[in-house]
């Protein structure tokens, strides 16, 4: 099996696993979960949607743009539960930017 992917895809991937973090970089530890699970996806939608506007010579594929979303915001999400959460990596990136009282 050859597998042909552009660089922009691999690139999309290895941002999808780093986004988690960014979402707890800004927000903060207040802000409900499903608020920051909105804004992860909504994240990955722009991710999937510019390396598919990206990688299309023969146009835009929305069905494909699509897919990367669901991709990219799974990979995101086990990420952070199977990796940043039991590392205490988004704890720690969660109060990077919180001052003490």
């Amino acid at each position: 099996m050859d597998v042909n992917l552009d660089t922009a895809y691999w690139l999309g991937l290895a941002i999808s696993f780093v986004l988690p973090v960014l979402v707890g970089l800004v927000t903060s530890a207040s802000i409900p979960a499903g608020v920051k699970a909105v804004l992860h996806l909504f994240l990955s939608a722009v991710l999937s949607f510019v390396t598919e506007w990206s990688t299309a010579p023969d146009g835009f594929d929305f069905g494909t743009a699509l897919v990367l979303t669901a991709v990219s915001f799974v990979v995101g999400v086990a990420a952070h539960f199977g990796f940043y959460k039991p590392t205490l990596i988004s704890a720690k990136v969660q109060s990077a930017f919180t001052t003490a009282a």
